[in-house]
């Protein structure tokens, strides 16, 4: 039976706390939680046939195509919760400013159930807002204070801050920032500002973030296979997926480890830090020359007037495959000179002037990268509209 919440201001997160708190002492069957036509959130149960300590079931964010049910446990979420206590230095009082239904919005409820804290929800009834955000900030009351972000949402708090958002923002111990790679910019903007930014790699398959600032958590092991995919391991690993648990190409056990064999690339250092490259479905390959669609967009990102950028292959009968890119600019209005006003046009030139053949052969300029509710950039739309783009050049 699904309980669905009042939907007016904040959503009411009681039905899911009792709901998680249950299943957490095995009192109850698997939550998974969505949000109601009405806005309101809503408590479903789930069977997990083979699994009897199943806490929660999320859904993969469906960037790269149709979601996955992804299955924690109990073990895996009281590793997870446990890991980020020792990194963080502390249990403390969430703010919750993601979307409940993804692992990094259930993470703060369940964090906060095993601390024995009260998380706060912030109203995002009209969007996220550097207001609302700010607003909620200031009604925690614990002394140790965490929030969890994506790199969009913190970027609006940065653009021209106001005094109390920025008060707000250095009270937090720590602001986790995941779900998509942080600019450089981005980064160095927040420690200007005096905000404690951690970086955090993860997914739902891995109960959320669970490499911070390229460290693997406390239990967590990290390594990089012959064809640079990354590697998860440990007892944060989900218990696979509810309409696949026996993929094998994806969770495995090795000398009594569990790992996740995730979509990304990446590399590991001599300290042991880990840098992820990119998807390892990114690798464009252009008039037979690869291209890494991270590494084109990091150098896109570095252009005067660009906020973020998406790059991506696209069908091409004369390159095989073209680069293409979708860019959110810092200032929206046409560039001077723009030939027809179109900004696209004028940054199509100046990369190819500067990369080569890293350059986008096609761009598509707008105001904000499509995002999904989850704060991911929409990968599949995006690739879409530059895939129509490309077609009708």
């Amino acid at each position: 039976m699904n309980t669905p919440a009042k939907a007016a201001g904040p959503i009411n997160i009681e039905p899911a706390l009792k709901a998680l708190a249950a299943a957490l002492h095995g009192e109850g069957p698997a939550v998974e939680l969505s949000i109601g036509e009405n806005g309101a959130l809503v408590v479903g149960h789930v069977e997990t046939p083979g699994c009897d300590d199943a806490v929660a079931v999320v859904r993969t964010s469906g960037s790269t195509g149709a979601p996955k049910a992804t299955v924690l446990t109990v073990e895996s979420l009281a590793a997870s919760s446990m890991a980020t206590a020792l990194a963080l230095k502390g249990e403390g009082q969430w703010l919750l400013a993601l979307p409940v239904q993804y692992v990094a919005g259930i993470q703060v409820l369940v964090r906060s159930l095993f601390a024995g804290t009260r998380p706060w929800v912030m109203d995002m009834s009209h969007g996220f807002t550097p207001e609302a955000f700010t607003a909620a900030a200031q009604e925690l009351t614990d002394k140790i204070r965490f929030t969890s972000l994506v790199p969009t949402q913190l970027q609006r708090l940065l653009d021209a801050p106001s005094t109390e958002t920025l008060a707000a923002l250095r009270r937090f111990n720590a602001v986790l920032l995941g779900g998509a790679p942080a600019p450089a910019s981005l980064l160095a903007a927040a420690r200007e500002a005096g905000v404690r930014v951690i970086t955090t790699y993860g997914s739902a398959e891995s109960c959320g973030g669970c490499v911070y600032d390229g460290f693997p958590l406390e239990g967590v092991s990290v390594r990089v296979e012959e064809d640079g995919r990354i590697l998860l391991g440990g007892d944060t690993i989900a218990a696979g997926y509810l309409e696949s648990p026996e993929s094998t190409d994806t969770f495995f056990e090795e000398d009594g480890v569990r790992w996740y064999r995730t979509s990304d690339l990446g590399s590991i250092d001599d300290d042991g830090r880990l840098t992820v490259l990119g998807r390892a479905d990114d690798v464009i390959i252009t008039g037979g020359v690869k291209v890494s669609a991270a590494h084109v967009q990091e150098e896109l990102e570095k252009s005067d007037g660009v906020a973020a950028a998406f790059v991506a292959g696209v069908p091409s009968a004369e390159w095989g495959q073209a680069v293409a890119a979708y860019v959110a600019l810092a200032d929206p209005a046409p560039a001077p000179g723009a030939e027809g006003g179109d900004t696209a046009v004028v940054l199509e030139q100046q990369w190819h002037r500067m990369l080569g053949v890293l350059a986008p052969k096609t761009v598509l300029a707008a105001s904000a990268l499509l995002m999904l509710p989850n704060g991911k950039p929409d990968r599949l739309a995006m690739t879409a509209e530059l895939k129509a783009r490309h077609q009708g050049k």
